[in-house]
């Protein structure tokens, strides 16, 4: 038996989070716990999964903070790595109406990019059900390396390989660059969690199905999970394809961590049935609980200390028969 349901790998940071304005007409921003793949964990850690994160901070007051609010939520943090040179990354996030946004990191260099091979706990990796990783750890050759260490101990162990590209343009050096690192995801991964514009940028496709079909023919990638925001997400698994629409909010603040949410919530399935044991039932019953979940965190500020319980999701759900 496996110690960890889910390990992942990746950036953890601060989102400096709009959050109105000051007296003297300032933007006021909240300082947020986040990164994609931490947030992961802690949408299944709230469903119940033990889970561990690899990432390295900087030992400074985001990098304590970082740490702490980890533990406080239950994600294993003995291979959180702490930079005694390099600062703690940091990104500011404008929101737009709607809730739609736009990121400006600071992060040249940031301690999330500074991990190494050799600071990989080969153990931990070998202990996870399902392992999980994006992009924005593979932006640099020195996280890029310590990723596909990982990646491949995770595959040697049995573990099934969670990816999502999470594009962040701003962070890569050209989109050549990014489109290389996509590749080698796609071409590890049991599960594919991509959003509709990643989708249509990577395979140069108009149409949703017309790009799925391109991966598809590519790679071998039993679980594909596409996100569509207001327009809800399918899963496309065998020869099936189901689409469910999306809870849409009237109090919508913004949209950080609700892919996130989503994809840790279909990764909870995953645990529960594994790849091999999924129907249209099933596919569908997953696609309702992550779209309700991601529709939660869209009220609320930040992502990873604030994920919604399978009670909340499950009566929320409910609520909208």
């Amino acid at each position: 038996m496996k110690k960890f349901d889910a390990v992942a790998l990746g950036e953890l940071l601060i989102d400096f989070t709009d959050n109105g304005r000051s007296i003297q007409g300032n933007t006021i921003f909240e300082a947020n716990p986040g990164g994609a793949p931490c947030n992961v964990l802690a949408m299944l850690n709230k469903l119940g999964r033990k889970t561990a994160f690899i990432g390295k901070v900087g030992k400074d007051i985001f990098g304590v903070k970082l740490k702490t609010e980890l533990e406080e939520i239950g994600i294993d943090t003995s291979n959180l790595v702490i930079d005694e040179e390099v600062r703690t990354t940091l990104a500011f996030v404008q929101t737009f109406d709607g809730g739609d946004r736009d990121f400006s990191f600071y992060r040249n260099p940031g301690a999330d990019m500074m991990l190494t091979a050799e600071e990989i706990q080969d153990s931990l990796v070998t202990e996870a059900k399902i392992f999980h990783f994006g992009t924005l750890s593979m932006t640099h050759d020195g996280v890029r390396e310590a990723t596909k260490k990982a990646v491949t101990l995770a595959k040697y162990s049995g573990a099934v390989i969670s990816f999502d590209p999470n594009l962040r343009e701003p962070l890569w050096k050209s989109l050549d660059d990014a489109r290389k690192q996509v590749d080698y995801g796609l071409s590890q991964c049991d599960v594919l969690k991509i959003s509709d514009n990643e989708l249509l940028w990577f395979t140069e496709e108009k149409e949703f199905d017309a790009g799925i079909s391109v991966i598809r023919a590519n790679y071998h990638i039993p679980l594909i999970l596409l996100s569509m925001g207001r327009d809800g997400s399918r899963a496309y698994y065998k020869d099936l394809s189901v689409e469910v629409p999306s809870f849409l909010q009237e109090n919508t603040i913004e949209t950080t961590g609700a892919g996130d949410t989503f994809g840790g919530s279909c990764l909870n399935y995953v645990l529960e049935y594994g790849l091999n044991n999924l129907d249209e039932e099933k596919l569908k019953e997953m696609l309702t609980f992550a779209n309700a979940a991601a529709s939660i965190i869209t009220t609320r500020k930040g992502a990873l200390r604030v994920m919604p319980e399978a009670d909340e999701v499950k009566a929320f759900i409910q609520n909208r028969k």
